[in-house]
């Protein structure tokens, strides 16, 4: 049997369970593994996992599954490690009805607790769906349980009452951050919670709170297609690895500008300097880029949501504080005078270009701190 694997998140491969099961599965024929989604490539470099689970591309979970059944794998597994049950189960469920292929697929969900569970998202899948559940110890969940489960009940599928557009999310506990496409757009007050939209815009947050800098920062969005999460984007206490170091004495050096896009860092693991601005894109794209031993210059201004447990920093960088509402002034500012517009610039002397930055804002005149690292 041909076994196409999906991997998602970064806790199913911190806590070791990502590497046990592809080894299981191999019991059981031919096993490929590729990433779905992208927090989780920052997992398999420190898990030293890039040879057995495949991150050279940036697709979402069901990209991933119908590439699978595109090639022609008689089977896709799909494992993750939810937060909590239905926050698995709801993702899973989410995933299966965005594939537009819908090939057999199994779902593995928070296989070290006790509340893990097996989960056939198509009937074909059953008689695997059954050894591994025996096999692992967990629990075989019907789909149509999930739908009960998630949906208090009602149908799969979500409802639209009126013109605007809404989006329940499963799993969510109070006071924690709601991002959408990487982007953290409110904080929830209760364990229900409900984004709405009119006109592709976020203009509510049911059951809690919404962030307007976060909304204006995210424009007009699809969200019944968005890729929305909670809580932490990483969860666990990890030792993070140097996967490469810089060169030194470069003839020319490569500078880029990273501006509230958290999920695009990876693309950058080649540059010598990225300046960041906001305070979550700065604490995400040091953490990353730390692995790679590239400095950031981070333009913040204390409106930070803490998005992953620990973050870390590459020696020489520096953090730029201001106060509320600057970051986006001065970032707009640094992309129109030092980068000319572009994402990417070349420069001679990473110094001088640090020099050029620093006047940049001083001939701002807002307020600053600086921390060196």
């Amino acid at each position: 049997m041909k076994i196409g694997v999906v991997v998602h998140g970064p806790h199913i491969v911190d806590s070791g369970y990502a590497a046990k099961l592809i080894e299981l599965l191999r019991k059981y024929g031919h096993v490929n593994a590729r990433l779905g989604g992208t927090m989780g490539r920052t997992a398999v470099y420190d898990a030293h996992l890039e040879d057995t689970i495949d991150i050279s591309e940036k697709r979402l979970p069901s990209e991933s599954v119908d590439l699978f059944a595109e090639e022609g794998h008689d089977l896709v597994v799909l494992m993750n490690y939810g937060k909590s049950r239905i926050t698995g189960h709801g993702f899973g469920y989410k995933v299966f009805q965005r594939s537009e292929k819908k090939p057999p697929m199994v779902q593995i969900e928070r296989p070290g607790e006790p509340d893990g569970s097996v989960v056939p998202w198509r009937r074909e899948a059953l008689p695997f769906a059954e050894k591994l559940a025996e096999e692992l110890g967990l629990e075989l969940v019907d789909p149509d349980e999930i739908c009960r489960e998630i949906f208090h009940g009602e149908p799969c599928k979500e409802q639209e009452p009126d013109s605007r557009e809404y989006r329940r999310l499963v799993g969510v506990s109070e006071n924690e951050n709601i991002f959408v496409n990487g982007i953290v757009v409110g904080t929830s007050t209760s364990d229900d919670v409900t984004l709405v939209a009119e006109n592709g815009i976020i203009t509510d947050i049911i059951g809690g709170r919404i962030k307007k800098h976060g909304v204006e920062k995210l424009g007009r969005v699809n969200l019944r297609d968005a890729v929305v999460k909670t809580g932490l984007l990483r969860r666990s206490d990890v030792k993070p690895r140097k996967v490469k170091l810089r060169e030194n004495n470069k003839v020319r050096y490569t500078v880029s500008f990273l501006n509230h896009a958290a999920e695009d860092i990876y693309s950058l693991h080649d540059a010598d300097l990225v300046v960041t601005v906001g305070d979550d894109t700065t604490l995400v794209a040091a953490d990353i880029l730390y692995r790679f031993d590239v400095p950031i210059i981070g333009i913040t201004d204390g409106d930070i949501d803490r998005v992953v447990r620990n973050g870390f920093k590459c020696s020489g960088s520096i953090i730029i504080e201001f106060e509320g509402g600057w970051d986006d002034i001065v970032g707009e500012r640094i992309h129109r005078e030092l980068f000319r517009g572009s994402d990417t610039i070349e420069v001679e002397d990473l110094e001088t270009f640090k020099k050029d930055l620093l006047q940049i804002i001083d001939n701002i005149g807002a307020e600053y701190t600086v921390r060196y690292t």
